[in-house]
């Protein structure tokens, strides 16, 4: 029976001709931002701008270079390395290796930055322990406890992203290509970089440019290193020099390399290769002796840097204060973090389904408006909080309003800036469900709404799961724009570890840390599952 026009949409709620236009609120909330940041330069402030040029722009060009160069590099050869070991090759501890890569995406930059700050400082226990036996520092410990520490942590926390893509391209079918040029006389080396790896290209500049996003937007690693960013400017511009206007331009600044990096991923997704053959093949190649111990030893090593040091350094020093736990302060932190969270996530779960409905199988040109509405993603924090702040004071003087100081401003900001996240697990999950459950349901004459509760709903359920504690844990973690549009004395978790890390009180910070990754790690064992990475 042919699928009509109707019939061929998941989700007929919104009768077919016309339901994209329900994307136009989340529209008109993605350009408030963009918006303000091109009308600030109307207002051009001089005097800023000439203290910002002799001193402070040629720095953070120099970092942000800096920054993208490194960072980059090791999450690829990082990201790859360990993705090609996982998804194509047999060796001891593997099936326990695989689910633990993925682990450093619980563990939020500002937790590992102040961890490794205080394992790897000069006062720390490596490099006091080094200096009681041989007299003198090294050269590597000194540079990691300060300007190349902060590179450290963001590789560490950004690789999965390019991990979890190429690994999943590797699956579909690198090893194949791969067992095809090995039959053509060619050497595994050049056979993995001339055809295994250029056919997983398309997922690796992906990744890497989800990773470079989030290193461009870090705000909480580089603020506790002292490494000054764009980020960190936009902070102090406006909580400094109390200047917003100044705050927003140099936001604007920030979103032209971002513009770059989305440019330059959509510019190697036109030119990816051309895939005539995904099917995986089932045998892995099977490493023995010296090559089989060098890859347990190589993952152990990410797993034991990335995942055990830091959570065995947060017991460490979070034990004498468990107790606090439920005393003082800290229920109410914690209980402002989950209110918030959960407030956000529903807000974004919601804009994700309204997403959902308006693009589900719609014609190419009606799905740019779900990629259009979704670019919040890669709007920085600190660029969205000080782009809605500027948005809502302009807002309360025109209607004689009191928008800017609540928690309105701060639940738009997490909607705008994830509900990409929402978005994705809904849609991935909706392509799988065969159109012929709502056929069924509609013979028997029952109405649309009825079928959404009773059929789409249910189906869905999966996907809503995933999407609400990915939109939570996002929410939970979030800190620059909590951090600069929060009501005054509302205090999170991120919040209080960020105020307790600038002031160096590594130990009293460990204990909200602690709570933190332990929530974060929630998602990060449904992706796990989702994913089915232990095969």
């Amino acid at each position: 029976m042919p699928a009509t026009a109707e019939s061929r949409a998941f989700l007929p709620v919104l009768k077919r001709p016309g339901r994209h236009w329900a994307l136009l609120p989340l529209l008109a909330l993605v350009g408030l931002p963009l918006l303000m940041l091109v009308a600030s330069w109307l207002d051009p402030q001089a005097d800023i701008w000439a203290h910002l040029r002799a001193h402070l722009m040629p720095l953070l060009v120099r970092h942000t270079l800096l920054m993208v160069v490194v960072v980059g590099l090791g999450v690829t050869v990082l990201g790859v390395g360990l993705a090609w070991l996982s998804a194509c090759c047999e060796y001891p501890g593997r099936r326990w290796l695989d689910p633990l890569l993925v682990l450093p995406l619980a563990f939020p930059t500002y937790v590992l930055a102040f961890i490794y700050l205080g394992v790897l400082d000069f006062s720390g226990p490596l490099q006091s322990t080094w200096r009681g036996w041989f007299g003198s520092s090294p050269w590597l410990l000194e540079a990691m406890s300060r300007p190349g520490g902060v590179l450290f942590i963001l590789t560490l926390a950004f690789y999965p992203y390019v991990y979890l893509l190429a690994r999943a391209s590797f699956i579909s079918g690198g090893l194949a290509a791969f067992e095809a040029g090995r039959s053509l006389g060619a050497g595994p080396f050049q056979t993995f970089l001339r055809v295994a790896l250029p056919m997983a290209r398309p997922a690796v500049v992906a990744g890497l440019t989800l990773a470079l996003m989030e290193t461009l937007a870090d705000f909480g690693a580089v603020s506790i290193y002292g490494y000054e960013t764009f980020t960190t400017a936009v902070y102090r511009t406006w909580f400094g020099m109390f200047n917003l206007t100044a705050a927003v331009q140099l936001a604007s600044i920030l979103m032209l390399f971002i513009l770059v990096l989305l440019l330059a991923e959509r510019y190697s997704r036109d030119q990816r290769p051309r895939q005539a053959d995904k099917r995986p093949s089932g045998h892995r190649i099977r490493l023995r002796g010296r090559q089989a111990w060098l890859a347990t030893g190589s993952q152990a090593l990410v797993v034991l840097v990335a995942v055990l040091v830091p959570l065995v350094q947060l017991l460490a020093w979070a034990w004498p204060n468990l107790g606090q736990i439920t005393g003082g302060t800290m229920p109410r932190v914690i209980g402002n973090t989950m209110l918030l969270g959960l407030v956000g996530a529903v807000t974004v779960l919601a804009g994700g389904l309204l997403m959902l409905v308006a693009t589900h199988k719609v014609r190419r040109r009606y799905l740019v408006l779900g990629e259009l509405a979704a670019l919040g993603y890669a709007i920085p924090g600190t660029v969205l909080a000080v782009a809605i702040m500027l948005a809502f004071i302009r807002f309360d003087q025109a209607l004689g309003t009191a928008l800017a100081g609540g928690l309105l401003a701060l639940v738009l900001a997490y909607l705008i800036r994830f509900v990409r996240v929402a978005w994705g697990p809904l849609d991935s999950v909706a392509g799988r469900i065969r159109p012929e459950y709502v056929e069924v349901a509609r013979s028997l004459g029952v109405s649309r709404w009825y079928r959404l509760w009773r059929v789409n709903l249910p189906l869905l359920w999966p996907g809503l799961v995933t999407a609400f504690l990915l939109a939570l844990v996002e929410v939970a973690k979030e800190l620059p724009a909590t951090l600069m549009l929060r009501p005054f004395g509302w205090e999170t978790l991120a919040v209080r570890i960020y105020d307790l890390t600038v002031e160096g009180q590594w130990q009293m910070a460990a204990l909200p840390s602690l709570v933190l990754v332990i929530l974060g790690a929630i998602p990060v064992v449904v992706l796990i599952r989702r994913a089915t990475l232990v095969r």
